[in-house]
């Protein structure tokens, strides 16, 4: 699909409101063609050169009255604009947001945060201003046809001058077209780089303060920031340029303009009336013409933001990118908590699973296990061995290249949509807290009323560390839980499953950064509740301790699976682990 399309089928997203606009847009766009005929027939008449029945005082107040509606007409149109420009970007904002989240978790957002908010912002709002100055356009374009009529029926050759710097505008934008487009990719990237940047920066300042490395980062900034300003100066220096360029060649004709005129009113074939009209019309094609090259160039430079938003990283359509889904501006919205399914489990199994990165040899293979109910099964291997892979291959997280995944037996065919609370909660190596407190960090949108936030709080082995903090559970924390050690970060994001109830809990080295009491004690608690069925990543011997099942990994693939001490009798790989 052309970006033209793209642009057609967002028209058609609300084409009742698009003709409203459009229709206003002419109106108020096209009046200036009435008041400069009713001014030439003002001018007519006072000089006798007019048979026109009314007289000057009437045509005066027809000219005011016109000027008004006009007023009236031009706020009526600028707020169906906005509107519609507002409707556009949220339509825009809204399909890449599905995008995102439609895809494998890991595969979610590829982009660096910078790009993702260049995209957000800065490209949305390019495609915006382009819909809007896309109504201007064919507005504007109806203007000139009206005046084009009215005065060719003056002077051919006048007109003809007129409209002259208008055909050089269009040809001179569409040879620049190739620089205009490259001057905004590189510009836009710059940008993505410096707010990139940034927002590292600010999420590693602990980081950077330890290791003295304020005077690194300073430099880098400003190595960053320069880079972004030639740039950025490339971009705007050549549209001001070709601004400044247009701006000369209408200056040109217009001077020429007035001499031709000039002429014909001295020779009698042009009255005061035409001199008046004609002067009018050039004040106002003037500006358009400069708006027809600006239109073009801009025309380039939204290519490059619907370009930026479907690459390969983004691996959205743009069928998909302009796809009419319901955006929701008035009433009541619908309820997007819908309540999932419980899936009562009985047994998981995995058969055959296989997912290799791409560019890579690495991934897994021929992986086999069941997981019975209440049962814990543990994910074990040395560094690269597997491990993360398979959690987030079983989970959906991953696209796997073949195998199967049963739940009581049947196949699952949506991991990514079927691996969620109630069903199952995952929590990963690191888990993401946001910049609230502890308890909406929690309940993510939970109803506290619903839950038992309590006994999720005492699972997690976390009720000390709430009664030490300044506010308990309503301390605010920043983002990814600067407040918080890396165990009560851990925990945090454990309550946030046990609140759930899910059937399935999935831990990710849930215990890496906890001292081996308060291990013992989380595990410990977890076990005591027959409700949980549990699948952890760990190597740690107070887990390995407690595992129903243990499932050996290496090179990506099994290696053995029992109990501890069986493994330790017959397996290497297993003590290797064990004696580390």
């Amino acid at each position: 699909m052309k970006s033209y399309k793209a642009m057609w089928k967002m028209i058609m997203y609300r084409p009742a409101m698009f003709i409203t606009n459009q229709i206003l847009g002419i109106i108020t766009t096209s009046l200036p063609a009435l008041i400069g005929l009713i001014t030439k027939y003002v001018f007519d008449k006072i000089s006798g050169e007019t048979t026109i029945g009314f007289n000057v005082p009437t045509l005066i107040i027809i000219l005011f009255v016109t000027y008004l509606s006009r007023i009236v007409f031009f706020y009526i149109d600028i707020c169906f604009e906005l509107l519609q420009e507002f409707i556009i970007g949220a339509l825009l904002r809204e399909n890449l947001f599905n995008n995102i989240f439609s895809k494998p978790g890991a595969d979610a957002a590829t982009k660096s945060t910078g790009e993702n908010v260049s995209n957000f912002r800065d490209d949305v709002n390019q495609i915006q201003d382009f819909f809007v100055n896309t109504l201007d356009f064919i507005s504007t374009l109806c203007y000139v046809l009206i005046s084009l009529y009215l005065l060719l029926k003056i002077n051919v050759m006048i007109t003809l001058v007129v409209f002259t710097p208008l055909t050089i505008i269009v040809i001179i934008a569409k040879l620049a077209r190739s620089r205009i487009t490259k001057y905004r990719k590189d510009s836009r990237k710059a940008t993505a780089s410096l707010t990139s940047f940034l927002g590292e920066v600010f999420n590693s300042v602990q980081a950077i303060q330890v290791a003295n490395g304020e005077d690194r980062i300073i430099n880098k900034f400003n190595k960053i920031c320069d880079e972004r300003q030639k740039l950025t100066l490339k971009d705007v220096m050549f549209s001001q340029v070709l601004n400044s360029v247009f701006k000369g060649i209408v200056s040109l004709g217009t001077g020429l303009i007035l001499l031709l005129s000039a002429r014909s009113l001295s020779t009698g074939t042009f009255t005061i009336g035409d001199f008046s009209l004609f002067v009018y019309s050039l004040n106002i094609i003037t500006r358009y013409t400069n708006f027809f090259g600006y239109y073009f160039a801009q025309f380039k430079q939204t290519e490059v933001s619907f370009n930026r938003l479907t690459d390969s990283n983004n691996s959205i359509s743009l069928e998909k990118l302009s796809e009419n889904n319901p955006i929701y501006l008035k009433g009541k919205l619908p309820d997007f908590n819908k309540k999932r399914k419980r899936n009562k489990l009985s047994s998981l199994e995995v058969k055959n699973l296989n997912f290799k990165y791409a560019d890579s040899e690495k991934g897994i293979e021929n992986i086999n296990f069941k997981i019975e109910k209440n049962s814990l099964t543990v994910i074990t291997g040395t560094v690269g061995s597997g491990k993360t892979t398979l959690v987030r291959n079983l989970l959906g997280l991953l696209k796997s290249d073949s195998g199967e995944i049963l739940w009581n037996g049947e196949t699952v065919k949506n991991p990514d949509k079927f691996f969620m609370p109630p069903s199952s909660a995952y929590t990963p190596q690191i888990p993401h807290l946001f910049s609230d407190t502890v308890k909406e960090n929690i309940l993510l949108n939970l109803e506290d009323n619903n839950v038992d936030i309590s006994e999720a709080i005492k699972s997690a082995v976390m009720e000390e560390d709430i009664e030490h903090l300044d506010n308990g559970l309503d301390t605010l924390i920043g983002t990814k839980g600067v407040k918080l050690s890396g165990g009560q970060q851990q925990r945090v994001a454990a309550a946030r499953m046990f609140v759930r109830k899910p059937e399935l809990l999935v831990f990710d080295d849930i215990s890496s950064a906890l001292d081996v009491e308060t291990e013992s004690k989380l595990w410990d608690r977890l076990l005591e509740n027959k409700n949980y069925t549990c699948l952890a990543v760990s190597n740690r011997r107070s887990a390995l301790k407690k595992a129903d099942n243990i499932i050996v990994l290496k090179d990506g693939k099994i290696e053995a699976q029992g109990k501890l001490d069986e493994l330790l009798d017959g397996c290497t790989e297993m003590q290797k682990i064990w004696g580390n």
